[in-house]
C-alpha cells in the first residue's frame, strides 16, 4: 500500500500521527511537502518592478527559493524523526494544491488534516487547497482534524418547514 501524506507547516504533527496510527510496517510512506512558487515570484515581480532588471544578483526571489528549500528539507526530517518508520521525503514546487493531485496518482490513501476554521465544522473547516485536493484526488482521502475537532461537529437540525405537522399543522 502507498500512503502520500501532505505535509503543511501548521498541520504535519497531526498527519504524521494519522500515518502512524493507519499504516503497518513496511507500507511505502511518502512524506510530501509543496512549496508555492507564487512566493518567489511575488518576491522576484517586487524587486524587479522597484529596482529594475539590472542587479539580478540582488533579486530577493532567489534567496526566497533557497530558504523555503531549507525549510522545506528542515520540516521533512522532523516529520521523519516524529514517523519513526522509513519513508520516502518528497519536495515540489508549484501550485499546491495541484502538485499534491498529481503526485497521488498511484497512491492508495492521501492523509492530510483540515486547513481552514477549525472552529467551524463543515465547509469552513477547508481552506481553498484542501478543498480542491478533497474534491480532485484519485485516490481515497482520510482527511483529519489537526487537533481535537469542535465539541460538536453536527450542525443544528434545519428548521421545519411551516406547515409540517410537527408544528401541530394537519395535512
Amino acid at each position: 500500500m502507498s500512503v502520500v501524506v501532505w505535509i503543511t507547516e501548521s498541520t504535519w504533527p497531526a498527519c504524521v500521527d494519522a500515518a502512524h496510527a493507519r499504516t503497518a510496517e513496511g507500507e511505502e510512506i511518502v512524506l510530501l511537502y509543496v512549496y508555492d512558487e507564487a512566493v518567489a515570484e511575488t518576491a522576484h515581480g517586487a524587486f524587479a518592478g522597484l529596482l529594475g532588471r539590472g542587479h539580478p544578483e540582488r533579486d530577493p526571489g532567489t534567496r526566497v527559493e533557497q530558504l523555503a528549500a531549507a525549510s522545506a528539507r528542515q520540516l521533512l526530517q522532523i516529520a521523519a524523526d516524529r514517523l519513526g518508520r522509513p519513508c520516502t521525503r518528497m519536495e515540489r514546487t508549484g501550485r499546491v494544491e495541484r502538485e499534491v493531485v498529481i503526485t497521488t496518482q498511484g497512491a492508495d490513501l492521501l492523509i492530510c488534516a483540515r486547513d481552514g476554521d477549525p472552529t467551524r465544522p463543515g465547509p469552513h473547516s477547508l481552506g481553498p487547497a484542501a478543498r480542491f485536493v478533497v474534491d480532485h484526488a484519485p485516490c481515497p482521502v482520510l482527511l483529519i482534524w489537526p487537533a481535537e475537532p469542535p465539541s460538536t461537529t453536527l450542525p443544528p437540525p434545519p428548521p421545519l418547514p411551516p406547515h409540517s405537522p410537527e408544528h401541530g399543522h394537519r395535512p
